[in-house]
């Protein structure tokens, strides 16, 4: 099986929703981001997608590392994904452009159930999240 790297950022709201993607010709949606060019660092790649797919100019010192994740691919079937992600919580107005064809802002106890989520989302990144705010709420 073959691994696809990649970057991507989790873009998170004060009410806790999470920016989510879907790229032309697909029904998944993923976290921002996608695959770094030769000699491209993770962070380099994460900011240079979200600026290249949502318009959106963020300084690397502005995003922090979440963790690298594995899981499957959305939308390469037979793939497994090695995802940096990263996450931000800077106010952002997204404007869809080049591969991108929609965006959303989701809540993370919406999308880990929503089937049309990545794996990655619902598998990942959407439990630590949920986790999190749990934590936060018992402290």
């Amino acid at each position: 099986m073959g691994v696809i790297v990649v970057s991507a950022i989790c873009f998170e709201r004060e009410d806790g929703a999470v920016l989510t993607v879907r790229k032309r010709g697909t029904g998944m949606w993923m976290l921002p981001g996608g695959k770094p060019d030769p000699g491209e660092g993770a962070a380099e790649c994460a900011v240079r997608e979200v600026r290249e797919e949502l318009g959106v100019a963020l300084p690397v010192d502005r995003i922090e590392l979440v963790d690298v994740f594995e899981t499957r691919a959305a939308n390469e079937a037979g793939f497994a994904l090695r995802a940096t992600v990263f996450r931000t919580r800077e106010r952002i107005e997204p404007v869809v452009q080049a591969e991108i064809e929609g965006c959303r802002w989701i809540l993370p106890a919406v999308g880990v159930d929503d089937p049309a989520e990545a794996p990655l989302n619902r598998e990942h990144v959407f439990p630590l999240l949920l986790a999190e705010r749990a934590a936060a709420a018992r402290a």
